[in-house]
């Protein structure tokens, strides 16, 4: 281990040595692999689609274009404004990426924005994959976000990548009674400084936003090479269908500022169409007090593990966190002798989801699964 890790403290870095050795032999899926406990976070998994919300004046803003293309423009905006928080906050306020918290089937997130106006609902719907479910919705202004999130991870050229399977549904409510639907992929991740005990987060590979109405979002991401380049870099452009003409051509870094290139439709080369870094106004989630939740909320379930990592005795934390992990794997045991499987409490499963398959379709790939999960009528806040 290089004698630039001096984010690992003095005490853990032999824990650490050998989680590095373990993940060079490991092969497979890293989400069972245990981390020192000095890498994890004190927040679960499950907390992670409240980054969704945080830009809330621009989620809502979506539902004030006049035109499709306008509303193609906004969601694309909102979108990359999500991705600062959702990917590079944690870096920023510790020193380097933690591993979070894996959630437990049935572990539920609750919480909302400007006393109920933005709600959000989390539930995790699957342990073995993992999978996440949510539900953002802004009753005022029409807009739901639904999807689903799972993570594939592995080791390889001394980084780990993650693979993150899922989609998301954005439905808006538009003036006429009509719904105007967008699906969106994810990103693919890959961390690295992890040599350097300082692991970091950049993104890869593609993702889309693909309208009802036919307009389609491609976002490039491109990171630091070896050589050259510099991290957190996007080529976005808005076109008429997949292939069809381009419209618009926004380039910069989805940390900081995002411009329209020459290319773009009744825009200035150089106007700013996104400054994630300076202007973009975030709100943290509002959740219940500890206490006042229930036994399945993430904050009052991990309430142990997390104090233990925060004052740093991770002895209490490891300890803390086994005996959650024990307990939920008693139950399924118990769960499978009495013939009775769990029962997701606020999702229901929706195996080849129609409404993704449609809108997949305009993409022209086949999803790699075409399941979704849709909030309980019963659950609704």
């Amino acid at each position: 281990m290089s004698d630039e890790a001096s984010s690992v403290p003095a005490a853990q870095k032999s824990g650490w040595g050998q989680f590095l050795k373990s993940l060079a032999s490991f092969s497979g899926d890293l989400s069972g692999l245990t981390a020192p406990p000095f890498i994890l976070s004190p927040t679960s998994l499950s907390e992670f689609p409240s980054y969704w919300g945080e830009p809330k004046d621009l989620f809502a803003a979506i539902a004030d274009g006049a035109t499709p293309e306008e509303r193609q423009l906004r969601v694309t905006r909102w979108f990359l404004a999500t991705l600062s928080g959702q990917f590079t906050r944690r870096e920023k306020e510790t020193g380097s990426e933690k591993k979070p918290l894996n959630p437990f089937l049935g572990e539920q997130f609750l919480g909302e924005w400007d006393n109920g106006d933005l709600v959000l609902t989390v539930e995790q719907v699957s342990h073995h994959p993992p999978i996440t479910a949510y539900r953002l919705e802004n009753k005022k202004k029409g807009i739901v976000w639904e999807g689903n999130c799972a993570q594939k991870t592995s080791f390889s050229a001394r980084q780990i990548s993650v693979k993150q399977v899922g989609h998301g549904l954005l439905k808006l409510k538009l003036a006429d009674g009509s719904t105007e639907t967008y699906l969106v992929t994810l990103p693919q991740l890959k961390i690295e400084g992890l040599w350097t005990g300082r692991p970091y987060v950049d993104l890869t590979d593609v993702s889309y936003i693909q309208g009802s109405h036919g307009l389609t979002t491609t976002v490039k991401y491109s990171g630091a090479g070896w050589i050259s380049g510099s991290s957190h870099r996007h080529t976005t452009t808005i076109t008429s269908g997949l292939n069809g003409p381009k419209l618009y051509e926004i380039t910069g870094t989805w940390t900081g500022e995002s411009k329209f290139a020459k290319h773009s439709k009744d825009k200035k080369e150089g106007e700013v169409f996104l400054d994630a870094d300076e202007h973009v106004e975030r709100e943290r989630v509002s959740v219940k007090p500890v206490e006042a939740q229930n036994e399945f909320e993430s904050r009052r379930a991990w309430k142990a593990v997390a104090d233990g990592i925060r004052s740093g005795d991770y002895d209490a934390a490891s300890t803390a966190k086994g005996a959650l992990e024990n307990s939920e794997r008693q139950k399924r045991k118990d769960e499978q002798a009495a013939g009775a499987p769990f029962q997701l409490r606020l999702f229901d499963h929706v195996p080849n989801d129609p409404e993704y398959a449609q809108l997949a379709a305009l993409l022209k790939f086949k999803p790699e699964t075409e399941d979704s999960w849709r909030l309980k009528p019963s659950a609704g806040r």
